[in-house]
């Protein structure tokens, strides 16, 4: 049951990250969003950090630590604010999260047979590769139910 819950799980977020397009597309710009939108405001640093209640001596931290991957979330939905913006904050995967869990499964179905592979090989009962291959898909059907399939890399 909870196996089937976790693939449920997995294959709505695969459909809500596809209906979003490409969203590692929106890499902040070279100067960082802060300053960018800032600017393109016509907002000086003085006027964001009355916004903020700060001194202006903490804007230029700010767009430094957002261009240095420093700076607090907290502080991030501070600035977003009196920027009169929302800040969309999301983990992107890089390919499905169905695909990621099959590679996954069959580099650990891999790693499990390679150790019974040497001992067979010492045995001289060598496996083909069609017969490795059907090993592997099967091994590999089984470790993606497991829960501690990404305990083993």
């Amino acid at each position: 049951m909870l196996r089937d819950k976790r693939a449920q799980s997995r294959r709505r977020l695969d459909q809500r990250f596809g209906r979003h397009g490409d969203l590692a597309d929106l890499a902040p710009p070279p100067q960082g969003w802060v300053r960018t939108l800032r600017d393109s405001l016509g907002m000086t640093s003085g006027d964001l950090a009355r916004r903020m209640g700060v001194h202006p001596s903490r804007i230029s931290a700010i767009e430094r630590g957002e261009r240095e991957r420093t700076l607090k979330l907290d502080t991030l939905i501070r600035v977003a604010d009196a920027l009169n913006c929302d800040l969309v904050y999301a983990l992107v995967p890089r390919s499905s999260l169905d695909g990621m869990v099959d590679i996954q499964a069959r580099l650990s179905a891999i790693k499990h047979l390679r150790n019974v592979m040497a001992h067979s090989r010492l045995e001289d009962q060598e496996v083909t590769p069609d017969d490795l291959e059907a090993q592997i898909a099967d091994l590999a059907a089984e470790f993606r139910q497991r829960r501690d399939l990404w305990r083993a890399e």
